[in-house]
């Protein structure tokens, strides 16, 4: 009986600290970049202002938003829109490059976008990281920024998975502990040789 409630008790601090730590992944899930905005975007600051990168691939996820994870090589539509209304009339730039090296796939000269938003196909060749860089001139003064991003990168499974598996093989571990009593003996019997 003694042997039974220290499993048991060992059983529940084990499920309280894999529950605890759900929250704590989750927010580990976007791979910890830039914070993310609305529809899925990344929030890039530049300056005192606030840029929004997102990428879409219709042929392939519909309208589905991407921001540090793009699932597939190809055309890539790729969107800055601006939060502020200050940003119309400031010239901008943008420019993509393939990490290591800054070798540039990707350049949209200085220029006005009044319409706040800002949208170009890009065709990823090659899987691997990137870097959205978004340049600001106002008044003379240049302020940069930039997005790390991937494209067509396994990643495995995700930490949010592994504590659900283990939290299902503890649960079942369990039910068939209490459930089977030459298990059980099983299990008494190992944790007497550990103890």
């Amino acid at each position: 009986m003694r042997t039974f409630n220290k499993l048991k008790s060992t059983l529940v601090c084990i499920g309280f600290l894999l529950v605890a730590t759900v929250p704590i992944s989750a927010s580990w899930a976007d791979g910890g970049g830039p914070s993310t905005g609305p529809s899925g975007a990344c929030r890039v600051e530049v300056g005192s202002h606030l840029v929004l990168f997102t990428a879409y691939q219709p042929q392939l996820t519909g309208t589905t938003p991407f921001c540090s994870d793009i699932p597939a090589l190809g055309k890539t539509a790729v969107v800055f829109d601006y939060e502020a209304k200050a940003l119309r009339g400031m010239t901008v730039e943008f420019e993509i490059t393939k990490e290591p090296g800054g070798t540039r796939i990707f350049y949209q000269p200085p220029e006005v976008h009044a319409t706040g938003t800002f949208t170009r196909d890009v065709n990823f060749t090659e899987a691997g990281d990137y870097i959205a860089h978004v340049t600001l001139v106002n008044e003379g003064q240049k302020y940069d920024s930039h997005v790390p991003f991937s494209v067509a990168e396994e990643h495995g499974l995700s930490l949010n998975t592994y504590i659900v598996i283990a939290v299902v093989l503890i649960a079942l571990g369990y039910l068939l502990y209490l459930s089977n009593p030459a298990f059980q003996r099983a299990v008494g019997r190992l944790l007497k040789i550990g103890a």
